[in-house]
Order: C-alpha cells, then structure tokens, then sequence
C-alpha cells in the first residue's frame, strides 16, 4: 500500500524522455541526480559529458539544474541517466533552427575518415565530404584535425542521427564577395600586391584581394623559368603588373617580371647609335649574324652591313668566334633590338684615318713655307 502511495505522488516520469533532475552527489566517477522519482539515479562520467571527463566534478556540482536522458528506470541503482543524450536531443533542435535560418556552425574537426572529415557541432557528430572543405581537391585532409572551422549545415536527418556539412558554401560566398570587389575596381597595367598560393608546371596563382591571378611561367622571371619554384616561394608577397582581366571568365593574367627592371634595358642603356663597340661573332643566319656584346646581350648585323661587296651567305664576311668591331646603328627598346654594321664601322675608320692624314698633312705644308 506504502509503495502504491509513493507511486500516486510521483510525478509522470517515462523512458526515453528528457526531464529536469537536481545534482544531490557528486564523486569521481558518477553524479547523482534526483528526478523526481522514488530514489536519486547515477549519471556515469561517461553520460555527462564528451568526450568523457576524468573526474565527474569538473562537469558538474551539487546543486546544479540538468536536464537528462532516462535511459531506464527500474532496478538496483533505480534506473540509468544520461545528461550526454539529453544535450544531443537539445542540440538536434537547435541545429534544426540554424539550418532553417541559415545561420552557420563553428565545427570541431576530430579525425580524418575515408571521404572526409568527422567534426563535432554542439556535441554532435557531423561529417565534412572532402569535396565540401576547400573550393580546390585537397590532398591531405589530416591538416584539418584539432582545428575549429566554420560551417554551413547542407543536410540534417535527426532520426537517422545524420548531419553533413559544408565549409567550401561559405568559401564560395566569400569568394564571390570578393571577386565583385576585384574586379570592380581592377584594371590592366596596373600594379597590384599579391600573395603567391599556388605554383604549379605552368606557372604561378597569386592572390589579389581575395581572388587568385595567374602569373604565367614566362612572365615570372626575364630570364629562361624552368619550374616557378626556381624564382617563387608559396606564402611569398610581390607586387604584379596586371597584364589582362577578363571580367566574363573571371580570369586575370599577371606577370611578376614586369615589375622588375628589364636586364636587356638596363644593358642597352650603356650603349648608344653611332657607338663602335667590338665583339665576338655567336651565330650565322640566312639574314645576317649575330654579334655578342656582353654576355647575354647581343645585337644583329644584317647582311648588308657584313661586307661592301654583295654576298649570298653571312660566312662569305665573317664566321662564328670572329671578333669585329661594329658601329651601332639603330637601338629598338621596344622590339629589344640593336642593330649594327661592320661596313660603316670601317668606312668612318677610313674617313677618320684621311681626316687625320689630311690635318697632317696641312701642318707639314704649313711648316714648308716658314
């Protein structure tokens, strides 16, 4: 009869329902909560939290208002509790009501598993798809594990206890953001300051503001480029000179070269029309040879500036390893040319060689007629 009363004035508590209970004990390994029922209940450390704490009293402390899971009621300990499972349940609402507003979550990442990441929201398990962590394929998701990183929810089932998530949405958002404000306000032969991202066999990407250019492998360097990693280092900053933007395609070319004085400019300015210089014949062609200058630097002699007499190849005047001296005709900064003449060179040597004899000759006549 006792026992009946006791049952008549507890309250309507059932399995597998949330209800609010009271710390009333606290150890090491357990808590125990007082729902209500006809005897507190044990929440095992490892029903109050996760992961599983190493001492129940860092959870929780006598006194303190929990909801908690009844798992089962009934038996020697009066049934079994768990806070863990009554924060999942809470937290499936919540998450309910941030997809449905749009809203974003802040994702513990956990470990790497085949296809993706595991990572943990308001104590729930979510999975990442490896195709939803970055815009780009990433080869080792590993890197992601321990950190925090923001999400968007892109599928939720409760009863299946499925949640997926998506941080590659918001980088695609983000990245639209940006590119509106690029390509708003960027425009050719420009100089801009760039981060380098990514170098790849056929050049350089290099962030501009948010959205990434491509530097091609001949525009990175004056010289011959074989891999970009020659002359660029991934995280290095750099001005670049905006070659092109293609605001349909979204697609910007840069050149980081241009930023850089030209060597064959800075050569050429040593140098200027009308100058004899001399140097070594490099190269015989169908149209001439080619003399060096200095090393890396040379200049053209047509044909017709190799000899007085007509000739039909350029080894008729000069061969390859002949040193000459040269006049220097023309220099073309734009089509970075320099043209010279061995013909000219010599007819000013002969014409200065009858000045000088013809101003000799006036002073040896001068001496005479004293």
């Amino acid at each position: 009869m006792k026992e009946l009363l006791e049952q008549e004035d507890m309250p309507d508590i059932q399995e597998r329902t949330v209800v609010k209970g009271v710390v009333v004990q606290v150890s090491r390994d357990e808590a125990y909560v007082d729902i209500g029922y006809k005897q507190e209940i044990p929440v095992s450390k490892r029903d109050l939290a996760v992961p599983a704490p190493d001492d129940a009293r860092d959870v929780v402390k006598v006194g303190d208002e929990i909801d908690v899971y009844i798992k089962s009621l009934g038996g020697d300990n009066g049934g079994s509790l768990s806070k863990v499972e009554a924060d999942k349940m809470a937290a499936w609402k919540d998450i309910e009501v941030i997809k449905e507003k749009g809203e974003t979550v802040e994702a513990k990442v956990a470990k790497e598993v085949k296809g993706g990441l595991v990572a943990y929201v308001m104590g729930l398990r979510g999975f990442i798809p490896a195709s939803q962590m970055e815009l780009h394929f990433v080869k080792d998701l590993s890197v992601y594990v321990d950190q925090t990183v923001e999400a968007e929810i892109i599928e939720i089932d409760v009863q299946k206890r499925r949640l997926v998530l998506s941080r590659r949405k918001l980088l695609e958002r983000d990245r639209a953001e940006k590119e509106e404000a690029v390509f708003s306000a960027i425009e050719p032969e420009q100089i801009v300051r760039g981060t380098v991202k990514r170098l790849v066999d056929y050049g350089a990407f290099i962030d501009i503001g948010g959205v990434d250019g491509l530097a091609h492998i001949s525009d990175l360097a004056w010289h011959r480029v074989k891999h970009p990693s020659e002359v660029l280092e991934v995280g290095q900053e750099l001005d670049v000179y905006v070659k092109s933007v293609d605001r349909d395609t979204k697609r910007i070319s840069l050149s980081v070269k241009d930023t850089l004085p030209d060597p064959w400019i800075e050569k050429a300015e040593k140098y200027a029309e009308g100058d004899f210089i001399e140097g070594k014949i490099i190269k015989l062609t169908d149209f001439g040879a080619f003399m060096e200058i200095e090393p890396g630097f040379d200049g053209l002699i047509p044909m017709g500036e190799l000899a007085e007499k007509r000739i039909e190849r350029a080894d008729e005047a000069v061969h390859t390893g002949d040193i000459v001296i040269v006049k220097v005709l023309r220099i073309d900064t734009k089509r970075k040319r320099i043209s010279l003449s061995i013909t000219k060179a010599k007819r000013d040597a002969d014409s200065a060689d009858i000045k000088k004899y013809e101003g000799a000759s006036e002073e040896e006549s001068e001496h005479t007629s004293e």
